[in-house]
C-alpha cells in the first residue's frame, strides 16, 4: 500500500469512535482485565494512547518539520498511564482521548504536510533516523494494534466459556 496523507489523517479520526463504540457502557471487568502479569487492559491501553496525543505522535512531526535531525526526540514512557489514569473512568478516558486526536488531527490537516516533507528526517532516541513518513505510518499502525490489543484482551474473558468452539476461534490460544 502507498502511503496517503489523507487516509492517514482519516484512520486517525476515527480511532477515538471505534475504542468508544466498544468500550463506552462495557462491563468493567471487559475493560479493567488483562491477560496476566505485566500486560495492559483496555483500561491502560486508552491511558496509553492519551499519552501519545500529548508528547509523541505531534511534537515529534513538529520537531522533524523545524528541526530535522539536529534534535532527538525526548524519549517516551510507555508506562506513564499507570499514574495518569488512575482514579478515571473509561469514560473519562475516552472522551479526553476523543478530545485530544481531534486537536492532533486538526494540528496535522493545518501543517500542509507535503509529499516532499514526508521524507524529511528526525532523530528517535533509540531508532535513529526515521522519516515523517515512517512515524506518520506508525501513529496508524499503533492505533490499529491497540485496537486490535482492546479487542483481543475483551475475547480471552470468555475463553472458558465458549466450550468446544475454542478451536475456531484462534484469538483465543494465540
Amino acid at each position: 500500500m502507498k502511503f496517503d496523507i489523507t487516509q492517514t489523517v482519516n484512520i486517525l479520526g476515527r480511532t477515538p469512535t471505534a475504542l468508544s463504540a466498544l468500550l463506552n457502557d462495557a462491563p468493567s471487568e471487559l475493560v479493567t482485565s488483562n491477560e496476566g502479569p505485566d500486560t495492559w487492559s483496555p483500561f491502560d491501553i486508552i491511558g496509553h494512547l492519551i499519552h501519545g496525543e500529548t508528547t509523541d505522535w505531534i511534537p515529534r512531526t513538529r520537531m522533524i518539520l523545524k528541526y530535522g535531525e539536529s534534535r532527538t526526540f525526548e524519549p517516551f514512557d510507555r508506562f506513564a498511564q499507570h499514574k495518569k489514569s488512575k482514579d478515571k473512568t473509561i469514560s473519562e478516558l475516552l472522551e479526553e482521548f476523543a478530545t485530544l486526536r481531534r486537536q492532533s488531527v486538526d494540528a496535522l490537516k493545518e501543517m500542509k504536510i507535503t509529499k516532499e516533507q514526508l521524507s524529511l528526517r528526525g532523530t528517535h532516541p533509540s531508532l535513529g533516523s526515521v522519516t515523517l513518513r515512517e512515524l506518520l505510518s506508525t501513529w496508524v499502525a499503533h492505533d490499529l494494534s491497540h485496537i486490535a490489543q482492546a479487542v483481543r484482551v475483551m475475547c480471552r474473558q470468555y475463553t472458558d466459556d465458549v466450550g468446544p468452539w475454542k478451536e475456531f476461534l484462534p484469538i483465543l490460544s494465540r
